[in-house]
């Protein structure tokens, strides 16, 4: 396989970071990547180290906001600019490991999916290894994935031949799970590799750290992005933190 593929990157504040996330891209195996890195306005010198990345390496792009519109309009901004058969995803804060997107793609062309996502482990602020790893379950559809949102924007490949269509709904959380639920109403199934490929970092601003932050995240997919009423909201937004308790449980 030689297809290319586009990586997505918002990009806000992250000069703690940024070094080390675009260091584990240019490490891929896979070569045949672009990396669009979108900046909403930051006010630190991430944008100073990025082109000197950029100075060194055709494959990054750096595209300027003017001002701070949040991460679903910088990621809209870069899928609008992606050349890539396969559209990727990675946080400014976040790694992968070096067979990341090798191992991702054999296995979407080996069963003809068009829609995957990775398990993934947890690191804290310092890029500590974590004792929590979120394991994949093999498929997920519409209904499953309206209470399990499990699927995180880091690990997700989708091919464009198959899938043309991506597109983060402006909101200002929970916009990556939105557009999977999106895609997965209109009839796509999302196949789960469990494998740990990529790694979160948790840090304080971190949606996952914060219980209230996580409720404001899982009430907008619900009431702004699906448009559904209260109650149906608050049942869904209910069902889903059982079960994130549950799965605490088991760990």
């Amino acid at each position: 396989m030689s297809d290319l593929v586009s990586i997505i990157m918002p990009v806000y504040n992250v000069e703690k970071y940024i070094k080390n996330t675009i260091l584990c891209i240019q490490k891929q195996t896979y070569e045949n990547w672009e990396l669009i890195m979108v900046d909403d306005n930051s006010s630190d010198s991430s944008c100073k180290i990025i082109q000197q990345f950029i100075d060194n390496d055709s494959r990054i792009k750096l595209i300027k906001s003017k001002e701070n519109r949040g991460a679903a309009v910088s990621r809209n901004i870069g899928i609008k600019q992606a050349k890539g058969r396969y559209l990727s995803f990675l946080d400014s804060d976040d790694l992968w490991k070096e067979n990341k997107l090798t191992k991702q793609l054999e296995f979407m062309e080996k069963n003809g999916y068009s829609f995957t996502f990775t398990s993934y482990q947890l690191v804290n602020e310092d890029g500590t290894l974590m004792n929590k790893v979120v394991h994949v379950p093999t498929t997920i559809d519409y209904k499953k994935a309206l209470a399990n949102h499990i699927i995180s924007i880091i690990t997700v490949i989708i091919d464009r031949e198959k899938i043309p269509e991506v597109i983060m709904p402006d909101i200002r959380h929970g916009q990556d799970t939105a557009a999977w639920l999106k895609i997965l109403k209109d009839g796509q199934t999302a196949y789960g590799f469990d494998e740990v490929l990529s790694f979160y970092r948790q840090v304080p601003t971190s949606i996952s750290s914060s219980p209230l932050r996580r409720v404001t995240r899982t009430w907008d997919i619900y009431r702004k992005a699906e448009k559904f009423n209260i109650l149906k909201s608050a049942y869904l937004t209910i069902l889903h933190f059982i079960y994130v308790i549950n799965k605490r449980k088991e760990a």
